[in-house]
């Protein structure tokens, strides 16, 4: 039997917002965005990572990037004229989100925090980001995340290292 998707506060919001989404459930293992590439059979460029960072005065912020590449916060921090932008630890991340660090959802968060976006996301036509849930994944059309989240568009990629 297929696993049901859960009705989370990110699933409410889409929902309230008039989104079309397809839930994926899959077997949450920690992998990462190379785990949910391959678990859902899609390129993980378009597995958009949900990530909660914080200013040089404390600030979060939500930045949403690919998931085959890094957020280069000189860059990020530049762009939003702090400092520097680091992450949270996972127990302040979890916290400023309202979700558990691997469950992360942009959509729905505890706390309003100003989003950012790398600016190639907004050109893609489907996307899969977390849904508000370890083990579940909604595909949007980046269109409507556009439209939902309002984000920031900036240039602050960097590739990810080698393993």
């Amino acid at each position: 039997m297929p696993k049901r998707d859960p009705v989370t506060q990110a699933v409410r919001v889409l929902r309230a917002a008039g989104v079309p989404f397809e839930g994926h459930p899959y077997d949450y293992d920690g992998g990462g965005t190379q785990g949910v590439a391959v678990a859902l059979g899609v390129d993980e460029h378009l597995v958009i990572k949900t990530l909660i960072l914080e200013d040089d005065r404390g600030q979060p912020l939500i930045m949403l990037m690919h998931g085959d590449l890094e957020v280069a916060t000189g860059r990020l921090a530049k762009a939003i004229g702090a400092k520097r932008v680091q992450p949270c630890e996972p127990s302040t991340a979890d916290r400023h989100s309202g979700y558990r660090v691997g469950g992360t959802s942009p959509f729905g968060t505890r706390k309003a925090m100003p989003v950012y976006c790398e600016r190639s996301i907004a050109a893609l036509p489907r996307l899969y980001i977390n849904g508000g849930k370890r083990g579940f994944i909604v595909a949007v059309a980046g269109e409507h995340l556009l439209r939902v989240l309002k984000p920031i568009l900036v240039d602050a990629t960097q590739p990810r290292p080698a393993k």
